[in-house]
């Protein structure tokens, strides 16, 4: 042992160490979310009388689902118990869901819109 480095310096310095990387860890491991995407993202885009889903498909967790009303009716996008708002022709919405692995129906809710075609169902895995 160094003459310098006593019992008592050695083990006061090992503590600050161990202190410091504690306190240091989780910031060198970097933000929790910077710059990660959290979830998925499906284009919806809605006419009269069809969606088109892109992807058609999505990973298990939170999906948000934007909503591009191409049509010339108001329209309106429900799944997994959840339902946009109304969505004037030319605007666009959101709606996120949490869904687990599954197949999930989806519809338009405005009377008749459902039955002339606005339906489908979704894959999630």
């Amino acid at each position: 042992m160094h003459p310098s480095l006593s019992p008592a310096r050695l083990g006061a310095g090992v503590a600050l160490a161990v202190a410091a990387l504690a306190l240091a860890g989780p910031a060198l491991a970097g933000p929790a979310h910077a710059g990660k995407k959290t979830g998925a993202t499906v284009k919806v885009t809605a006419t009269e009388f069809k969606f088109v889903l892109s992807p058609s498909s999505a990973k298990a967790g939170a999906i948000t689902f934007t909503i591009v009303n191409k049509g010339k009716l108001a329209h309106d996008f429900a799944i997994g118990g959840k339902k946009s708002a109304l969505i004037q022709p030319g605007k666009t919405g959101k709606l996120t869901v949490t869904l687990r692995a599954g197949s999930y129906p989806y519809k338009c809710t405005v009377p008749g819109h459902a039955a002339a075609g606005m339906k489908g169902t979704f894959t999630v895995k």
